[in-house]
């Protein structure tokens, strides 16, 4: 047999020597920080998820902060769209709409049950705890005619008061149409037999308050429904400015289930309103989908002297959609470990 050649043999170790380098080209490096990836996890990754606020600029500030975390899981994230209450519900049922930020568990049970109820959506966490609604008018009327409760507008002296258009009734500034409460304060007129001397004025919530504020400046008697969180509660404060009406009972509509005297009672005081857990609500398919989501959803919670310290600034004119933007942004600089943690929790 012959023997190789010398340029044979060179040929097959050149042959060999490149094999070994490309094998060696082609194998990953363990990265630094391979072993802690969990930042990097990014569940909602080619997913587009749509969210809803009604037409309250509290509910785009919290939905924004939702939207941001859900940013930080990977999903991709619509402008929020500001719907009417009972639509918004009847889009979550329809898979319209994957969530909507600022669902008032008892408040809008209506709504809920009428838009699929359990079947069709979920209530998801408590973005906002122990929200309150009432009456309230100002300080120094109450103090001058001992006014305590709602009741005591059944007397005509009492209601000229707060009369602003010159009918000789109570002027009571109200609720939107459309957002529940609306249904509460039209039951509490024939329940508390009031219809003959106060009148329910409705119309754009934040206009007609700023027209009551303003009356309440020059130091004229104010009637008004008041939910809190809302800019109102900073403006007008309780215990300086204003003063919480008490009703003679608990009544409330029966579409809202029941609901008793400890329902709607704070420090010994009926206010006629429960206090209220505001919730997202999502529809159901959508969270099975996104269990990441979902757990976001659980745990987010933001406190409600946070949202009314926003609202001020909305009052004050900040309140283009970019600039309510740009308040959630920082709210979640500001609670960054606590945010964090949250992202950590639904990533797992």
């Amino acid at each position: 047999m012959k023997k190789p050649s010398k340029k044979t043999k060179l040929v097959t170790v050149l042959a060999i020597l490149s094999m070994s380098l490309i094998a060696c080209q082609s194998t990953p490096q363990s990265s630094p920080n391979s072993g802690n990836n969990s930042q990097t996890i990014m569940p909602g990754q080619g997913v587009g998820i749509s969210s809803s606020a009604s037409v309250s600029t509290y509910g785009i500030f919290v939905t924004e902060i939702v939207n941001i975390g859900l940013e930080k899981l990977g999903y991709t994230t619509e402008a929020v769209k500001e719907l009417d209450i009972p639509v918004a519900h009847i889009s979550i049922g329809n898979g319209d709409i994957d969530f909507y930020g600022v669902h008032w568990q008892k408040l809008h049970e209506k709504f809920f049950s009428e838009s699929g109820g359990d079947e069709k959506i979920e209530r998801v966490g408590v973005i906002i705890a122990d929200a309150a609604q009432g009456y309230q008018i100002d300080k120094n009327t109450a103090d001058k005619y001992k006014i305590t409760n709602l009741e005591q507008l059944k007397d005509p002296n009492i209601a000229k008061l707060f009369d602003s258009d010159g009918n000789g009734k109570a002027n009571l500034t109200g609720c939107n149409p459309g957002w529940g409460c609306e249904l509460v304060i039209e039951h509490h007129l024939d329940t508390y037999g009031l219809r003959d001397t106060v009148e329910h004025d409705q119309g754009n919530y934040d206009t007609l308050l700023a027209a009551t504020i303003a009356r309440q400046k020059q130091g004229k008697p104010v009637l008004y429904y008041v939910y809190t969180p809302h800019w109102s509660s900073i403006v007008l404060e309780v215990g300086k400015d204003s003063t919480w009406l008490e009703v003679p009972f608990t009544s409330l509509p029966k579409e809202l289930g029941k609901v008793t005297a400890e329902d709607t009672s704070v420090d010994g005081k009926n206010r006629g309103f429960a206090i209220d857990q505001i919730r997202i609500i999502a529809n159901k398919k959508f969270l099975t989908a996104n269990p990441a989501a979902k757990r976001l959803f659980e745990l987010i919670e933001i406190p409600i002297e946070d949202v009314n310290g926003q609202q001020k600034l909305v009052q004050e004119g900040e309140s283009s959609a970019k600039q309510i933007r740009i308040h959630a942004q920082k709210w979640v600089e500001n609670n960054q470990e606590l945010f964090d943690s949250w992202l950590e929790e639904a990533r797992k």
